[in-house]
């Protein structure tokens, strides 16, 4: 595809009342409707009347969020919205393949063809709710994710797309021969199959995988359709972009096959200085004490909030190749104040937006050159919108930063299909592990 015709793709993060931390406590918030599934509807058609790709639903199994489950959202918000894609995250350390394949399936056919599932290995926080003493390391969660994975696959293969018969004629509604066995035994897990449910509309519902790491990156070169990442620059987005694609060929790939979305966490208003009143009321709302007591514990280090505006050093702090949890997204915290020389104050600031996604505070304008800059210098096939204040930050973005983007030939003016494949540009894959078969010497029965 020319550069020319190339479109970014737009998804938009849902989260509570916006990604900032101290959103909630804005005088506007109404953190109270967190889980009233009319206001989260409404944000849904505002991302839908703005032509976004996708809407994307965090989630885990620890802390106290108070957030609604997606599959039950997702396949609410379904009836609500025509042509949006619904991506939901699920984990694959504390959950079994045959339940995750099922429910995916199911979302897609209530979708018709809108699901995505975001693969991650979980935190490990969520240990002592699964009754495990202690959270799997690193390396063997990607090896357990890499068998979960094609098992869920298979599960969806195991139903040919023609399996479905219908015939009340010949009295024939299933076509047995057509629904398989997978039989599948490996180090993890052994699975007989078949699903108990035909065939995906999309073949497999979208694809998401959201690590950085050395090992994640390699997992999403595999596996992955779409990655959400954290990149702080323009520079670290063209370096990260560069180096995933350059993988794809190792796995039989085209670099078109994997849409890379870096995150972007915006404050909008109609002048820069009306921005920086935003951003600063919401520094101003941050819980300074929870803020040290958090960055301590993540960076194994004695922070203080006397000493708040001293410059940070990362000598003393945990390395990366000692944490058991999200290492992409710790190696970035470090490379920050590394970079940038930061205060203990400004960092807490600057991961209060996002958790370490890049932010922007300015105006609608501004906002389009930035994405049209990463987009058109090898930084990103589009972005995942986090906007810092939910529902305003992303009413401001449909109104006025999507038509600005459409101006510039950067962004669609209509969706192109009915499915999340059809509008990302993703192939919906065939079922090549039956298609070769000869189905002609098969039994047929109802």
């Amino acid at each position: 595809m020319s550069q020319s015709a190339r479109k970014l793709h737009l998804n938009a993060f849902l989260f509570g009342t916006g990604h900032h931390e101290a959103s909630w406590r804005l005088p506007g918030a109404a953190p109270e409707k967190n889980t009233e599934f009319s206001h989260i509807r409404a944000i849904a058609q505002t991302a839908e009347r703005g032509l976004l790709d996708s809407l994307f639903l965090a989630d885990g199994y620890e802390g106290r969020a108070n957030k609604l489950e997606p599959f039950t959202l997702l396949s609410a918000l379904a009836a609500a919205t025509k042509r949006i894609g619904l991506i939901a995250t699920v984990g694959t350390t504390y959950n079994e393949p045959f339940h995750v394949a099922r429910k995916f399936a199911s979302l897609d056919h209530i979708s018709k063809g809108r699901a995505g599932w975001n693969i991650v290995t979980g935190a490990g926080a969520a240990a002592p709710n699964f009754s495990r003493e202690e959270h799997p390391e690193h390396s063997e969660r990607y090896e357990t994710a890499e068998e979960f994975v094609e098992i869920v696959k298979r599960l969806w293969d195991s139903w040919e797309d023609d399996a479905i018969v219908n015939d009340k004629v010949g009295g024939i509604h299933i076509d047995n021969s057509k629904v398989h066995d997978i039989n599948f035994q490996g180090d993890r897990y052994k699975v007989r199959g078949p699903l108990n449910i035909a065939r995906p509309p999309q073949g497999y519902p979208v694809l998401v995988q959201a690590g950085s790491s050395e090992t994640g990156r390699s997992f999403a070169a595999r596996f992955a359709e779409v990655i959400f990442t954290a990149q702080q620059s323009l520079g670290e987005a063209q370096t990260f972009y560069a180096d995933v694609k350059s993988r794809l060929a190792g796995y039989g790939r085209r670099p078109d096959e994997l849409i890379i979305m870096p995150g972007i966490s915006p404050i909008l208003a109609e002048t820069e200085a009306e921005a920086r009143d935003i951003e600063d009321e919401l520094f101003r709302l941050i819980d300074l004490d929870g803020a040290v007591r958090r960055l301590s514990e993540r960076l194994g280090l004695e922070l203080s909030a006397s000493r708040i505006d001293e410059p940070l050093s990362v000598e003393a702090a945990r390395r990366t190749e000692q944490v058991n949890g999200n290492k992409s997204r710790h190696q970035l915290v470090l490379d920050l104040i590394e970079r940038e020389r930061l205060t203990l104050r400004q960092l807490i600031n600057r991961l209060a937006g996002a958790r370490g996604h890049f932010t922007f505070t300015g105006t609608p304008l501004q906002l389009a050159d930035t994405l049209e800059a990463w987009f058109r210098q090898g930084g990103a096939d589009g972005f995942n919108v986090m906007p810092q204040v939910y529902p305003g930050g992303l009413e401001l973005f449909v109104d006025r930063v999507v038509p600005e983007l459409q101006n510039r030939g950067l962004f669609r003016t209509e969706y192109e299909g009915t499915t999340l494949r059809d509008n990302l540009g993703l192939n919906r894959p065939a079922n090549v592990r039956y298609a070769a078969d000869d189905h002609s010497q098969r039994e047929v029965g109802a």
